[in-house]
């Protein structure tokens, strides 16, 4: 099941249960993990992108040592709230992942740029802005979808 619907994937999720969001990249997949009470959002882990076989085993693998139940997926929309290419390269690589749980794709429109933001004003290096942004981007985006499910 893929859907842009917050109340339907919480239909789907009848029992809650973890959840693991993920900021698509063209080279890196930024993961972040969020308690089975839907409470808060951790970044996790960087997935270094390969093959497409090799990262869906590397998120099998995730999904299975953490017991997840469902997957948040960032769509990155343009500022217009129109799709673009990455939209939809974002959109064929939910289609190819949905045998791993349910998939929620939720808007991440300015969730980089506010993670960035966030980065700077705590002075951290650019060094390390880059090696860190993309998994807090995604703890951003899971931070907001689980909002969005427990009101």
């Amino acid at each position: 099941m893929i859907t842009p619907n917050a109340a339907d994937f919480r239909e789907a999720l009848p029992t809650g249960g973890r959840l693991l969001g993920l900021d698509l990249g063209t080279k890196t997949i930024g993961t972040a993990l969020c308690d089975a009470g839907w409470s808060f959002a951790s970044p996790a882990t960087l997935i270094r992108r390969r093959k497409f076989t090799q990262d869906k085993a590397l998120l099998a693998d995730l999904i299975a040592a953490q017991n997840v139940a469902g997957i948040v997926l960032g769509l990155p929309l343009n500022l217009d709230g129109s799709e673009g290419p990455r939209s939809q390269s974002t959109r064929a690589f939910a289609r190819n992942i949905t045998d791993l749980g349910p998939i929620l794709l939720w808007d991440e429109r300015w969730s980089t740029v506010a993670v960035e933001r966030v980065m700077i004003e705590q002075d951290m290096s650019r060094a390390k802005r880059a090696e860190r942004i993309d998994s807090l981007a995604a703890a951003h985006i899971l931070q907001a979808a689980i909002d969005a499910l427990t009101i």
